[in-house]
């Protein structure tokens, strides 16, 4: 069955009806801000962690629809998971792009959209952007 049809509709979606979009003013928030000067695209995350469970997360960005639906992608994936079982999807969206086996059991849903990503070198940082700031700021939540 070919699924790319199915993949390009949820991207689409994702990118004109983003979700968990717009920052908050609350000193109780990480921000993470990143971007990829090479194409322009550029993505501010904010991160509530409580117990070490994310409780929100919060995305504005601006650039290709890779990399905004990415960050609405990597919202709704990531939102009231623990800190631990956050890094290891992560980690298999990170195989997922780059064309690696990665684990079907922990990444799941809308995030396999990207599976052929890979396949468009330049377009692997577009969709691992928001994710790579998301990573930093769980690694480095208490800087």
């Amino acid at each position: 069955m070919d699924f790319s049809n199915l993949y390009r509709d949820i991207i689409m979606d994702h990118y004109k009806y983003p979700h968990n979009k717009g920052l908050v003013d609350d000193s109780t928030y990480l921000t993470i801000h990143v971007n990829n000067p090479s194409c322009g695209d550029d993505v501010v995350i904010q991160l509530k962690v409580e117990d070490n469970v994310i409780k929100d997360i919060r995305q504005l960005g601006t650039g290709c629809s890779i990399c905004c639906s990415s960050a609405s992608i990597m919202t709704n994936t990531l939102k009231n998971l623990n800190k631990d079982d956050s890094l290891k999807i992560i980690n298999e969206f990170y195989n997922l792009v780059m064309g690696k086996e990665y684990n079907k059991d922990i990444l799941k849903g809308d995030a396999l959209a990207y599976s052929t990503v890979s396949k468009f070198p330049a377009r692997v940082k577009c969709a691992s952007l928001a994710w790579k700031a998301i990573e930093k700021g769980l690694l480095n939540e208490e800087v």
